[in-house]
């Protein structure tokens, strides 16, 4: 039997050491307080088991914030990028998302590194099975070789580690990603403890050595030329990328896969666990868009000094064998040979609905969880969370006020507010057309919404919030010349204003206007009347957006302003909603689950009408009255 033994106290003790515990343990060190980071092996902190990329629609929006606040995952991206590239750019700048595809090993060594330097952040290999929980508030935590850590507040990063079981086929064993340790006692630690967890699925493609891959019969799919970065930190360099290529499955692939549709786990009934509508398995597709005749398939390189290629398109459970013939009836792929196979991970997730805003438990105080153990798939959603979660625990422990974004201030904010609000029946993916503020939370001005914020807690330096200050005052200062500078009708002014197709100048008009035109654009103008300040591409990018997008933003924060009205009328957590006559039963059950914060959480909940909300308007006016007259 083993013997416990007391092997030390900290403020915040992180459980796994993924994007989600990596962006905690980081916050909170940096915050002050002495942090322990806990991982299963030492050798897979930060690890890519699935695609070895960052960033995309809404993925990169959210990287960008995570930077914003003074996190580390853009930051690391940009150090260890083997391919970055700019999407949507034909669409507004709303959707324009950054990807980057990642030197998987580089990726993971470099954030090692960064947490094993930083001051007062302790990182050690341990696998945890049980929480101390002492008069209903989580203390600590204790691991398989009896070593009880104990802490001020305790946050969960699991992954998909909890209870995990690999398929492939017929074939199924207990396993983490990539062949790893799964943690199973602690999921039954969790469940003793009163709180409720689901089976989510999530799977991966096979990888295939570089060496056999025919790129001649695939689509070069290259890196921007002039590439932006996921952190603003970053100064602008030069890096060789490596390209990615473009293969489309064929008829016999899909002949190969319904044909072995017996023995795919998914469908004869071996995963029990729900997978991610938005990244299905190659057998799903086949089956749920069988008039499709092909679907895209993207071979990417996993790092610079390797042969392996990740083949995104192509996640399966299908058995090893029938992968292969798979993989060879794709074109370029004919005589390929597969390195690692793909496979489907079934694991415990908790119930979101669980958790304040905060991230916080509400069961148990002190207990924060972040990441695919909050249901959703992703490394940035993951970091997302891991950031808020690292703050909010940091900030309980220093005794102050927790951090919560609301959906008008970022993806962050959306992407939390929808877990604990409405929770998920599937691994939950962010996605652009889950922001109602998408114009407002663009991929260019992250900066500018969250820099303050990231300041005051603590992650931004005062060199970094300097340089921010004087980005936002000399943009300012730039749309307010535009507005008051006038040009007329000269020649010049009129030969350029005609080469471009637009209505030439009858009378003098004030720069702003003319960048209104579709047609005309800031690089125009600055032809034109250069400006007397110094801005660099992201200044001059900040300025054309701000004008070209005025009159839409205006609406947007006006109706930004309505839902800020809403999310200042606070409920009490302790709100007795049985008693609220009128409300309709359903909205009452949904009320009380949640426990919503405010008026404006609790109009997003399923089931709560507009007319429930007005009925608990008055109520809400009614039991603030008698509370001030009881003093």
């Amino acid at each position: 039997m083993i013997t416990n033994y007391t092997a030390g106290h900290y403020d915040v003790i992180v459980i796994g050491a993924g994007h989600a515990g990596c962006e905690a343990a980081l916050a909170s060190a940096r915050m002050g307080c002495d942090t322990l980071l806990l991982t299963i092996n030492l050798d897979m902190v930060a690890f890519m088991p699935c695609n070895p990329s960052i960033g995309g629609p809404a993925k990169g929006h959210v990287v960008r914030e995570i930077d914003a606040l003074g996190g580390e995952m853009g930051r690391n991206i940009d150090k260890t990028f083997i391919q970055l590239r700019m999407l949507n750019t034909g669409k507004g700048p709303a959707v324009h998302a950054l990807r980057a595809q990642a030197d998987k090993f580089l990726y993971q060594h470099t954030m090692k590194e960064t947490i094993e330097k930083q001051e007062r952040l302790t990182m050690r290999q341990g696998m945890v099975e049980e929480l101390i929980v002492e008069d209903g508030v989580c203390t600590g935590v204790i691991t398989k070789t009896g070593a009880q850590y104990f802490g001020k507040a305790i946050v969960l990063t699991t992954g998909t580690y909890l209870r995990g079981k690999v398929i492939m086929g017929d074939l199924m064993y207990e396993s983490g990603p990539n062949n790893q340790q799964p943690s199973v006692k602690l999921s039954e630690s969790l469940k003793n403890l009163g709180l409720e967890l689901v089976r989510f699925k999530t799977g991966t493609p096979p990888r295939v050595q570089k060496e056999t891959i025919d790129f001649s019969k695939m689509e070069i799919q290259p890196g921007d030329e002039q590439p932006k970065y996921f952190s603003y930190e970053t100064e602008p360099f030069v890096r060789e990328q490596l390209p990615c290529w473009l293969t489309y499955t064929s008829a016999d692939t899909h002949e190969i896969i319904n044909s072995n549709l017996h023995r795919a786990p998914m469908f004869s009934g071996a995963i029990e666990g729900t997978g991610p509508r938005y990244c299905p398995s190659i057998e799903d597709k086949i089956v749920r868009f069988a008039d499709k005749p092909k679907h895209q398939i993207f071979l990417e390189p996993e790092g610079r000094n390797t042969s392996e290629y990740y083949v995104q398109g192509l996640s399966t459970s299908m058995p090893e064998e029938v992968q292969l013939s798979m993989l060879r009836s794709i074109p370029g792929l004919e005589n390929v040979k597969m390195m690692r196979t793909g496979y489907a991970i079934e694991y415990d997730a908790m119930v979101p609905t669980q958790l304040w805003p905060t991230l916080e438990t509400k069961k148990i105080p002190g207990l924060f969880t972040a990441g695919q153990i909050n249901g959703t798939s992703g490394y940035e959603e993951a970091a997302g969370q891991g950031v808020m979660a690292g703050i909010n625990a940091a900030r309980k422990v220093l005794g102050k006020e927790p951090v919560i974004l609301d959906r008008s201030q970022g993806y962050i904010g959306v992407l939390i507010d929808d877990l604990v609000t409405k929770g998920t029946t599937e691994p939950y993916r962010l996605l652009t057309s889950r922001a109602e503020y998408r114009l407002l939370l663009r991929h260019d001005n992250a900066d500018l919404r969250l820099t303050p914020i990231g300041y005051d807690i603590g992650l931004i330096s005062e060199e970094r919030y300097q340089k921010f200050l004087h980005k936002r005052s000399t943009v300012a200062l730039e749309v307010e010349r535009l507005k008051t500078t006038k040009l007329r009708p000269e020649p010049n002014v009129q030969q350029l204003l005609t080469d471009l197709g637009t209505v030439p100048l009858n009378n003098a008009v004030d720069m702003i206007s003319l960048l209104r035109r579709p047609e005309v654009t800031y690089a125009h103008l600055e032809q034109l009347s250069p400006s007397p300040y110094e801005l660099n591409e992201e200044m001059k990018e900040q300025v054309e957006i701000q004008i070209k997008y005025e009159g839409y933003i205006e609406k947007q924060l006006i109706h930004v302003e309505r839902l800020s009205r809403m999310e200042k009328k606070k409920l009490p957590e302790d709100l007795n909603y049985a008693e609220i006559r009128g409300i309709a039963n359903e909205a009452k059950h949904n009320l009380a689950q949640i426990r919503p914060l405010s008026i404006g959480q609790a109009s997003r909940i399923a089931g709560v009408t507009p007319a429930d909300i007005s009925i608990l308007l008055v109520y809400l006016e009614q039991y603030n009255k008698t509370a001030t007259a009881r003093g």
